[in-house]
């Protein structure tokens, strides 16, 4: 049995590092906090040598049955910080509200007004650089850094769309801080060479070397332990070894693939635990255009449209944010070479409760994912682009238009599975991540999501981990 814990904290990546960001900065100067990571210390130099952002292979933790769709996610010290692409927008308001606003999917159990100050403090800690002109959401305070610079296109589009287009908002640095240069605009986000992006390791690493933080790396959490509707800690293995740590609060800061398996080992059954595994669906576009050239921009995407997200058409079809793409795709044409845009369009989806997570038979140790298919909902958005697609490109000189209808395989966005809500019956954890149940368990991260939006939600989930933690201490 190892020792007696405050604070047990499972996984080190977004969910985990902010709340342990707010949790440090209540906490007694006493306290006791271990944090279980499955993976390892993978440096920034040690990524760039072996070019892959983690030395433990994801795909061995868990099994997919249908290869068609990949989840992917990074098991090391930081998580999805070492891999992500660092793009922070904010959600709308009523994407906290689909239900009550277009009778579709559910409403979360919190409004967009009661995160605001928490998005902002998560936008500070990351140093996001985003739009100085205004913003499609309501905001209390300025970006921290000043946003990254438009593209030839951008600027067409910004023209066209003063209200609905703006530069994205992004932890790729636009100036450097303490701890990182400004982006290069390399195109390679995924392992930025220069370290110009937000992680957990270069801008958050001095969490864990607080004195009243133990880390131990390669811990393969088990279970929580359960008696009398209370957690009395948890299971882990290390090594080959079987350990068992009490805990007065556990906190499961792991994926939306690991925190329902959790649960699921540790007895705490739900008809909604595991299920309506989800993200965002997307397709793109190649725009060749005529005179007007390209990737000038100061970073990989440069801009975010809004004129495919909001509004009537939600209650039939799924709400999309547009992106603008300036990592290089030239075109094979002399004197032509830059006259190419490439859009993204992330498109929400519904959760469907066919698609989810699993004990695997075979191993009970190991999740199993089963992925039916993205909603009609999400695909009535993705038919009806064809057709809006013309008007919307009216701002820009256009040769062609090559859409390509078919869907990524991933978004490396793991949503859904243990969702949020008033309702136990209709819900795992209440609107501040506690479980209805066991009441000093939190479950953090986009596994609470009870729904998706067209934005990435990585902004959203640290938000709510510091909106966790402060609950904690009675703000």
């Amino acid at each position: 049995m190892d020792r007696d814990y405050d604070l047990i904290l499972v996984g080190t990546g977004f969910a985990s590092s902010f709340f342990l960001s707010a949790y440090l900065d209540r906490c007694r100067a006493d306290e006791r906090i271990l944090v279980l990571e499955r993976g390892h210390r993978d440096s920034h130099a040690w990524q760039l040598q072996h070019r892959q952002p983690a030395s433990t292979d994801h795909r061995s933790t868990f099994v997919n049955r249908h290869r068609r769709k990949q989840w992917f996610y990074t098991p090391a010290l930081g998580g999805g910080s070492n891999c992500w692409w660092a793009v922070t927008p904010r959600f709308m308001p009523n994407d906290f509200a689909l239900h009550s606003t277009y009778g579709v999917g559910v409403d979360w159990p919190l409004t967009y007004d009661g995160l605001e100050p928490f998005y902002g403090r998560a936008e500070d800690l990351m140093a996001v650089s985003g739009p100085a002109d205004g913003s499609p959401q309501p905001r209390s305070t300025p970006y921290p850094q000043p946003p990254h610079r438009f593209s030839q296109p951008d600027e067409l589009l910004k023209k066209a769309y003063p209200e609905l287009f703006f530069h994205q908002p992004t932890a790729r640095a636009r100036q450097a801080t303490a701890h990182r240069p400004a982006c290069c605009a390399s195109g390679v986000c995924h392992l930025c060479p220069i370290d110009a992006k937000f992680t957990v390791l270069n801008e958050m690493g001095h969490l864990y070397t607080d004195p009243r933080v133990t880390l131990v790396l390669g811990a393969t959490v088990q279970h929580v332990e359960t008696s009398g509707g209370t957690a009395r800690g948890v299971g882990y293995r290390k090594g080959g070894a079987e350990i068992q740590a009490r805990g007065q609060l556990v906190a499961l800061g792991a994926n939306a693939l690991f925190n329902p398996h959790i649960l699921l080992r540790s007895g705490l059954d739900h008809p909604l635990l595991g299920k309506a595994l989800h993200e965002q669906v997307s397709v793109t576009a190649t725009i060749d255009l005529d005179g007007v050239d390209n990737f000038s921009g100061s970073t990989s995407i440069t801009g975010h449209g809004y004129m495919l997200y909001d509004g009537p058409h939600r209650a039939q079809r799924a709400g999309c944010l547009i992106e603008t793409w300036n990592v290089p795709s030239l075109r094979l044409e002399r004197g032509k070479w830059r006259q190419r845009l490439v859009l993204k369009f992330m498109f929400e989806d519904l959760p469907d409760p066919r698609n989810h997570v699993r004990l695997y038979p075979d191993d009970p140790t190991r999740p199993e994912t089963v992925y039916r298919n993205h909603s009609g909902y999400a695909q009535r958005g993705i038919d009806a682009l064809a057709d809006i697609l013309p008007d919307l490109l009216r701002p820009l000189p256009v040769e062609n238009v090559d859409l390509n209808p078919l869907p990524t395989a991933t978004e490396n966005h793991i949503l859904g599975t243990v969702p949020m809500g008033g309702d136990p019956q209709r819900s795992i954890v209440d609107r501040h991540l506690i479980h209805h149940q066991v009441r000093n368990l939190l479950v953090l991260g986009g596994s609470a999501f009870p729904t998706s939006s067209p934005a990435n939600p990585t902004l959203t989930l640290s938000a709510l981990s510091l909106w966790a933690a402060d609950h904690l201490f009675g703000s």
